[in-house]
């Protein structure tokens, strides 16, 4: 079993970062394969909606999506992770996600796979970028654990997130219920 933990943050080892990589170890701990992804200096362009994809089953933009993509399916699950970018999830997420879809419409290649949101703001629009992110799990038919709270943290500066220690603490748990579910999921 493998879990990804998809970084969208455009800045390598800040806040989001490191909250990925807590609940990814949390689902190491549990004896499950794991691998963080950041799109930090990765291109992947928005969706421009031509439409080619639902003819060739493959999107006609050149650019670094399709590996992850490939990544996404071949996994058991994923984690998708944001910080807060004027309200909302970063253009890096929203254009990895989006690609998703349109792609591949005739084939539901995330159901019933495990995962969920995490996000990190310095005070506003968490819970919009939570609930936009979790919106692609839902729609994608994928399964969403719980945790003790939503999965978010506060942090501004690099490193401020794991002074956070609620919001560490809820990583940590979503982890830990992440691994629990895939093991039953895929057992």
């Amino acid at each position: 079993m493998k879990i990804l933990g998809i970084v969208g943050s455009p800045r390598k080892g800040g806040n989001t970062e490191q909250l990925t990589r807590i609940a990814l170890e949390e689902v190491q701990k549990e004896g499950i394969e794991v691998e963080l992804i950041s799109l930090a200096g990765k291109k992947i362009e928005p969706c421009t909606g031509c439409g080619a994809c639902r003819s060739t089953g493959e999107c006609v933009i050149k650019d670094d999506f399709e590996a992850i993509y490939d990544k996404m399916v071949a996994a058991e699950g994923f984690i998708l992770t944001s910080p807060v970018y004027f309200g909302a999830a970063t253009p890096q997420i929203t254009s990895l996600i989006s690609r998703c879809f349109v792609s591949r419409r005739k084939k539901r290649v995330f159901d019933n796979k495990v995962g969920g949101p995490i996000v990190v703001a310095r005070r506003a629009g968490k819970n919009f970028t939570y609930a936009q992110l979790l919106f692609f799990f839902m729609i994608s038919g994928m399964i969403v654990p719980g945790s003790t709270y939503w999965n978010v943290a506060i942090g501004n500066d690099m490193g401020d997130v794991v002074k956070d220690t609620e919001g560490v603490e809820t990583i940590r748990n979503f982890g830990k219920k992440l691994a629990w579910l895939a093991k039953k999921v895929n057992a």
